[in-house]
């Protein structure tokens, strides 16, 4: 299986690569696992900064119950339970998406072995 890293920066060698193997029908594969892990990776980022504002407002609770602050304290848990949900709904889509790029990925061929030319040598 590729490196998504590698697919991700080089899609249109990997098409050419497919081509080359008479494989047309897998083209398409590509631009689909690379719109899927943008999709991933926002989802991941959403999530990450959102774990973070909790964290950030979750011990804002805890200096608003010092300070006697009921109220405010009330409001900033309401939204980490909030925040809980949204991260809920993101990790889930996260794994959805991250199955189905796994899935395309195992269909899309490895590269050709092209052995170096005579030329390769004599370049170096």
């Amino acid at each position: 299986m590729l490196d998504i890293k590698f697919l991700r920066s080089n899609p249109e060698l990997v098409k050419e690569n497919i081509r080359k193997k008479f494989q047309e029908e897998k083209v398409a594969l590509v631009d689909e696992v690379i719109e899927l892990d943008e999709k991933c990776r926002a989802a991941r980022t959403r999530c990450e900064y959102l774990r973070s504002q909790r964290n950030t407002i979750s011990k804002q609770i805890g200096a608003f119950m010092a300070k006697g602050q009921r109220e405010e304290a009330e409001q900033a848990k309401k939204s980490v339970s909030d925040m809980a949900e949204e991260m809920s709904r993101l990790d889930a889509e996260v794994n959805e998406l991250s199955a189905q790029i796994r899935e395309r990925m195992l269909v899309i061929p490895c590269l050709l072995y092209t052995s170096p030319s005579p030329r390769d040598y004599a370049a170096s």
